[in-house]
């Protein structure tokens, strides 16, 4: 790797495992000292924080509940905490999904996932902003499925919706300071969250659907958010950058 982000410091959210872990993972390895932000999953969190510490990266960890009326404001004040000097580099990856369409969907997973994929993201940046130098960088991470209708997602969906036209709100007012925003748009990656992929059908289902062979992995991703993140992403914001290997082109 590079070290381009040799002195950076990074927030990771949702970092225990899946894409996130994928996400810190590369940044420390570009040279990012990282903040590893968790919910239930603590052991996953742990671990990682082990391995990239023996790998010789500084890593920090931090738990909030997102899907909490005031999870955002826990992460800044357990962020705060950390005493680390700034944020030079927010990533917004942690959400939760739902599969569900518009008869199926129930109001406590309704407000579980505006918590964690809308409310939190909000004011986890709003809180960390004040903290970011000119320069910083913010990727949220949403989903292809805003580009394309997939059946039984509906709610979710709408969900990354409202990533993308905060993300473009955002470029636009922090853009004076320099801070890119830009969003990471992936489709079926090989997560716990897309468990179908190894059931019946589901690889040739993607087969169907993608312009490129294979499995998405979370190190696809995670390659997408170092370049934004990295100094060659400077100037590329207000972007919503698609990761799906061509999903429904």
């Amino acid at each position: 790797m590079s070290r381009s982000l040799e002195g950076k410091i990074a927030l990771v959210t949702g970092a225990s495992r899946g894409i996130g872990a994928a996400i810190a993972q590369r940044l420390a390895a570009d040279g990012a000292e990282l903040v590893l932000h968790y919910g239930s999953g603590r052991a996953e969190a742990e671990a990682l924080a082990a391995s990239l510490r023996d790998a010789g990266h500084t890593a920090h960890l931090l738990q909030a509940d997102l899907a909490a009326v005031d999870g955002g404001r826990q992460l800044v004040e357990r962020l705060a905490a950390l005493q680390l000097p700034r944020i030079d580099i927010l990533v917004n990856n942690a959400g939760v999904a739902l599969f569900a369409g518009l008869a199926d969907t129930r109001a406590e997973a309704f407000e579980t996932l505006v918590g964690v994929n809308m409310r939190s993201l909000f004011f986890i940046t709003q809180g960390v902003v004040p903290l970011m130098p000119d320069g910083g960088r913010i990727v949220n991470i949403g989903t292809a499925a805003t580009r394309i209708a997939f059946p039984g997602i509906t709610a979710y969906s709408a969900s990354k919706g409202f990533v993308d036209a905060l993300t473009l709100q955002l470029a636009a007012e922090l853009g004076p300071r320099g801070i890119t925003v830009n969003v990471v748009a992936p489709g079926a990656i090989d997560t716990r969250m897309s468990a179908w992929i190894h059931g019946p059908g589901g690889k040739e289902t993607l087969a169907q659907v993608q312009a490129l062979p294979g499995i998405g992995q979370p190190a696809h991703i995670a390659g997408v958010v170092a370049f934004l993140a990295g100094p060659d992403g400077a100037w590329t914001t207000g972007q919503v950058v698609d990761a799906s290997g061509g999903t429904k082109l």
